[in-house]
């Protein structure tokens, strides 16, 4: 009995730590093992393995395995690897899992990142998933992106991973020919992920001219919201106007545009920008709409419109090029709300702590895709560098059989998901008000509601100003993951039950710079 009592306070008490080192320190506690996995088809080079073991090695990754499977095989072998770390008996440090296949395989990343999801060692660690393939159209070999990866890693211990990764970005873009090819990486991390042996709060040195954006030019704001049957949204474009008048942007604003005038307005605002007198550094479009169960956007008239078309068409800016241009999604991406992982019920020593009971299901992630054109990955078009596009809520559920709206009829293909959604925090009496539905086809690939106070406004957006107003100059990505931290932590009441929900953000970035809105 007192060896189950000592190792129970053992691990309650590294969870509190890791806890207090997210939210003291802004970074996560690497002090268990850090794991490693190749999963690669039989096609893959040695050449490119023996890359990939080295910068394994230079990370500090104790326990490194490799298994050779066909890309179908890949999930059983995940799976087991899973369980092995379950059966480990402690909590791990951090994980890494690089999938190796040859140009266009590796369909469905987005299963293998679920499965690994649900390790209870990992629970609350850092999981990172480096997708590789061979060569394609005019991306560069794999070797050279792990080369770039393992040299700045010796050398900048200090830096962040998401760091070291912009810097990485910056050169294998340059490397490759008519600098189109770009990787792309998408992260819910909660804290900075250092994996050398320097504290990411001391002094750094200084970074080469070319590290940072320059925004000494004109900055550029598009605000498209669906105000109407939105009630919360009016705060969320006061607010967020009113940090873009701080950071020196020229907003435009439009309320209720239809599905068509997305498409118009960004057309328009991609045309004012390739004609501006003088040079242009920087672009930011938010878009504030109900979501559809596909991740689509929703005109006031109720027709879909695609964020990728609208990313696109920003992307052709002749003005924007080599230039920053930032996507902020404030909409649902499907029915699913998550109830996160840990403890339903907090016995005494996790009340004894003040540990938080659960963490968003999605949390924790963070996948590189070293060659989008080889992956079906959302938010990775090929091709397509200097953007950074934040959602209020992840891709996918983990499963539509967790959505809690049934189906009509088992051997329908249609599914009740709501578009018009609330909350109020725990412990409040706040009202909230009636939600209605719509009819959409039915998808296995479910995504994750956004929630937003009827009173206050989304917790995305008012997080995301009040921390750029704390620290205006900091980097952009080191402080959107201090929002999805405080994210993260927050409990929620949707209007459907008084479960505890959780919600996350998901960041896509392909920035080769750091950026910083104020210098």
């Amino acid at each position: 009995m007192a060896f189950l009592v000592s190792g129970t306070l053992r691990m309650a008490a590294q969870i509190a730590d890791a806890r207090d080192s997210l939210g003291r320190k802004g970074k996560y506690n690497l002090q268990g093992p850090r794991v490693a996995l190749t999963l690669c088809s039989p096609e893959v080079s040695a050449s490119t393995i023996a890359v990939l073991e080295d910068v394994f090695q230079t990370l500090g990754f104790e326990s490194c395995q490799r298994r050779e499977a066909s890309v179908q095989d890949f999930l059983r072998e995940l799976t087991g690897f899973r369980e092995q770390l379950d059966a480990h008996g402690g909590p791990m440090g951090c994980a890494l899992v690089a999938l190796v296949a040859p140009c266009g395989q590796l369909r469905q990343p987005q299963q293998l990142v679920r499965e690994l999801s649900r390790c209870g060692a990992l629970q609350g660690c850092p999981k990172v998933f480096l997708l590789l393939s061979s060569t394609s159209g005019g991306a560069p070999k794999p070797g050279a992106f792990l080369t770039s990866l393992g040299e700045l890693c010796g050398r900048c211990p200090h830096w962040s991973l998401l760091q070291l990764l912009t810097e990485v970005f910056c050169r294998t873009a340059e490397e490759s020919s008519g600098a189109t090819y770009c990787p792309v990486l998408r992260s819910s991390l909660r804290g900075a992920l250092c994996l050398g042996d320097v504290e990411p709060w001391r002094p750094k040195p200084e970074t080469r001219p070319r590290a940072q954006y320059d925004l000494s030019g004109t900055r550029a704001a598009l605000f498209l919201a669906v105000i109407r049957d939105r009630p919360g949204a009016q705060h969320d474009v006061k607010a967020l106007g009113d940090l873009c008048e701080a950071l020196c942007f020229e907003t435009t604003t439009r309320t209720d545009p239809t599905a068509q005038a997305f498409q118009e307005e960004l057309a328009q605002f991609r045309e004012q920008l390739d004609t501006h007198r003088g040079p242009v550094s920087c672009a930011l479009v938010a878009l504030m709409a109900h979501g559809g169960p596909r991740g689509q956007l929703l005109g006031a008239d109720g027709q879909e419109v695609q964020p990728e078309a609208l990313v696109q068409e920003l992307n052709c800016c002749g003005a924007l090029r080599g230039c920053p241009k930032i996507f902020l999604l404030q909409a649902c991406r499907g029915g699913h709300r998550d109830a996160g992982t840990g403890p339903k019920a907090r016995p005494w020593f996790w009340r004894w702590l003040q540990a938080p009971p659960a963490i968003p299901s999605h949390a924790d992630i963070l996948q590189i895709d070293v060659d989008p054109q080889g992956s079906s990955s959302r938010g990775s078009t090929p091709g397509n560098s200097d953007i950074l596009t934040v959602y209020a809520a992840t891709e996918e559920g983990r499963s539509p059989t967790l959505c809690p709206v049934p189906l009509p009829d088992p051997s329908s293909s249609c599914l009740l998901v709501p578009h018009f959604h609330h909350h109020r925090p725990l412990g409040t009496g706040r009202q909230l008000v009636s939600w209605s539905l719509m009819l959409w086809p039915w998808s296995p690939g479910l995504g994750c509601i956004a929630y937003r106070d009827e009173k206050k406004g989304s917790d995305f957006i008012q997080t995301l100003v009040e921390v750029l107003r704390t620290d205006p100059g900091g980097d952009l990505l080191e402080l959107l993951t201090e929002v999805n931290r405080q994210v993260c932590e927050l409990d929620v009441l949707g209007p459907d039950c008084d479960e505890r929900r959780k919600a996350c953000l998901e960041i896509c970035s392909s920035l080769r710079r750091r950026l910083c809105l104020q210098v």
